[in-house]
């Protein structure tokens, strides 16, 4: 007889394969040699759905049947579950970065796609053991949907002496160093003004500010700051928002300045990106006025130290010093 191979569940045309020869005379023997299986796993298929006369179309119904009735253990306990709703709510992680760091302590932590289809289960349960996650998906990077922009305003003035980024040095549109930024201002309720962020396009690590003013000698100051925290900056890609009008200072500094073209956010995708992770901490109805620098500090932090894909799920803070 051949050697049964690895146990694993017959299938449908192992059955209907099993009907047909047992419909030739064959014996167990032959049959579990014809399906390289072992014969008492033919045996315990036909008492189980036999056990007078074997049909392959019965004995799948059979089969479907008690894989559905019988007790499943649930990996998915309420230790998993509150390790998923602080990430979520306190370090807006996505489900993909929860899945994966969940797998260094837990074996068998669900998936994102599992993940994904809880949470959005929960917003629609009348259940009261799940009012507590009802608002879950609002955490999601995209949860809370996009607003359709009303009427294009363009009040960007002329910047003297901008360069445009074609200009930028070919190592810093590869990303083959760190100290070359993108920046951009974060606004808040009534377009009054919130942060500043500058983040390094090599390793993503990001820098936030608070802000309270919007005017260009005000913000370019703020990123003078940043600049010297960092250390070694040697270029900053810029929009053209009128806050960016003194980038001349920058320039003094030794710092290059490279513009992208209007309406062109795709070209500093990294700061916009990361905006958007920002945002998920505060909303674009955000008053700055009532945030504590202490706060930008924290989210700050978090952000830096949020696992990436594109990094392996290393993080800003890793990849830098790497």
């Amino acid at each position: 007889m051949t050697k049964g191979r690895t146990f694993a569940q017959l299938t449908e045309a192992e059955r209907i394969r099993i009907e047909v020869l047992l419909n030739q005379g064959l014996s167990l023997t032959r049959i579990a040699s014809q399906l390289s299986r072992t014969v008492s796993t033919i045996s315990r298929e036909l008492k189980r759905n036999g056990p007078q006369k074997y049909g392959a179309v019965k004995a799948q119904y059979l089969t479907g049947k008690r894989h559905r009735h019988k007790w499943k253990h649930s990996v998915f306990d309420q230790a998993m579950i509150d390790f998923i709703v602080s990430c979520l709510r306190d370090k807006k992680w996505s489900p993909e970065i929860i899945s994966v760091e969940g797998r260094k302590s837990r074996s068998d932590f669900v998936s994102h796609e599992w993940i994904y289809r809880w949470i959005w289960l929960m917003k629609f349960s009348q259940s009261k053991s799940d009012q507590d996650y009802r608002t879950l998906y609002k955490h999601l990077k995209h949860g809370s949907g996009r607003k359709r922009r009303g009427k294009i305003r363009c009040d960007r003035g002329n910047i003297p002496g901008r360069q445009w980024i074609e200009k930028r040095p070919l190592v810093a549109n590869k990303r083959l160093r760190t100290g070359d930024l993108e920046a951009d201002i974060v606004l808040g309720r009534g377009r009054q003004p919130g942060l500043v962020v500058a983040i390094d396009r090599k390793s993503r690590k990001t820098w936030i500010r608070k802000i309270k003013s919007k005017t260009a000698p005000y913000v370019i100051r703020k990123l003078l700051e940043i600049c010297s925290v960092i250390g070694n900056v040697k270029t900053v890609t810029l929009d053209n928002d009128p806050s960016f009008a003194h980038h001349h200072k920058l320039n003094k500094a030794g710092i290059a300045t490279f513009f992208t073209h209007p309406f062109s956010s795709q070209e500093k995708g990294s700061v916009e990106n990361r905006i958007g992770v920002i945002r998920m901490f505060f909303p674009k109805k955000t008053d700055f006025k009532k945030i504590e620098s202490a706060h930008v500090s924290k989210v700050q932090k978090l952000i830096n130290e949020r696992p990436m894909r594109m990094f392996k799920y290393l993080s800003p803070n890793e990849k830098h010093i790497s």
